[in-house]
């Protein structure tokens, strides 16, 4: 689960010292320095996901500097790769001298200097960071080196997914147990190992169960980008990924879940989120089964109340049951 603390639980004189505290401990040990010390905010949480950490932070605007002094006095040998979810940064390491945005990612080596300055935003500097342990990452260091501060740009690819992945981690990790939070663990330096290998054209140098399971991921985001689209089909999802049907097949197999199977669950993941919508959000059940790629409204009933047992009608009159409930 998420460890979560927050410096509204600290007198508003000693926040950024705690800030500044936790930061050495969580993260590395680094020189932070802001204008005003009185109206900082700040909070954070951890996840432990075995061999693989992850931090959320979210603060007021500040600098950082990590020296070869401060990397004496701590050093946890790992690769850390921020995605940026809220704010600006601007980051000074091994060469690279980058601004990075909302959505763009970010790679450093906390054995090697850094400066770093969080710019204001709309609110908080807000950032998710993989902890990643060096022989994590099945790449020569030399090549990584390569990337070391430079800016990653999530919109596309391996990027895309892997910044899909760590934003679903903040969303939802705390709903994992322990054994599924080591296996995301593995996914996760499977993940960034496919995405630095395929900037740095390295793709074949992964492992080929990393190369498998980085396939995978790519293959899900694929479908959920494509659930509205009535022409996906194990044919198409193949062709889209240079593979074979049969190819897709076994790939998946491990799951327990045919494709095609996956697929319906998840249009029906999607039509249940839509149902429980209150109000004049609140489409016609009708609609929600086009939406969703149903040929017909009896055709979604009936896989509808198979999944969940009731109707559709059923369940959204449930669902507003339980809203009114609540508010009241």
């Amino acid at each position: 689960m998420w460890t979560s603390v927050s410096a509204d639980a600290v007198p508003a004189a000693d926040r950024f010292e705690w800030f500044h505290d936790l930061v050495a401990s969580a993260l590395i040990p680094t020189a932070l320095r802001i204008e005003r010390s009185t109206d900082f905010r700040a909070e954070a949480a951890m996840l432990d996901l075995g061999a693989v950490q992850v931090s959320a932070f979210a603060h007021s605007p500040l600098s950082s500097r990590r020296t070869p002094a401060l990397i004496r006095r701590g050093d946890p040998e790992q690769y850390q790769l921020a995605l940026i979810t809220g704010g600006r940064w601007w980051m000074s390491h091994q060469g690279g001298d980058e601004e990075i945005d909302v959505g763009d990612m970010i790679l450093w080596d906390t054995s090697r200097p850094q400066q770093t300055v969080a710019h204001p935003g709309d609110g908080q500097n807000r950032s998710i960071i993989l902890h990643l342990p060096k022989d994590a990452l099945p790449l020569r260091s030399g090549r990584v080196d390569r990337l070391l501060g430079r800016r990653i740009a999530a919109d596309s690819g391996m990027a895309a997914v892997l910044a899909r992945f760590v934003s679903s981690l903040g969303e939802h990790g705390s709903q994992c147990e322990p054994q599924e939070l080591r296996r995301l663990g593995s996914v996760a330096a499977d993940l960034a190992a496919a995405c630095l290998a395929q900037r740095l054209d390295a793709y074949g140098e992964l492992p080929a169960e990393a190369r498998a399971r980085a396939l995978r991921e790519r293959i899900d985001a694929f479908v959920e980008h494509h659930l509205g689209d009535p022409e996906l089909t194990p044919a198409l999802i193949a062709a889209a990924h240079g593979i074979s049907v049969r190819s897709l097949h076994a790939l998946l197999r491990e799951r327990g879940e045919s494709i095609s199977a996956a697929v319906r669950r998840r249009r029906l993941e999607r039509a249940r989120a839509d149902l429980a919508r209150p109000g004049p959000a609140a489409r016609p059940v009708h609609e929600i089964a086009a939406r969703w790629c149903f040929t017909s409204a009896p055709a979604f009933s009936r896989a509808f109340r198979a999944a969940y047992g009731l109707s559709p009608t059923e369940f959204r009159q449930s669902a507003a049951r339980g809203a009114d409930g609540a508010a009241r």
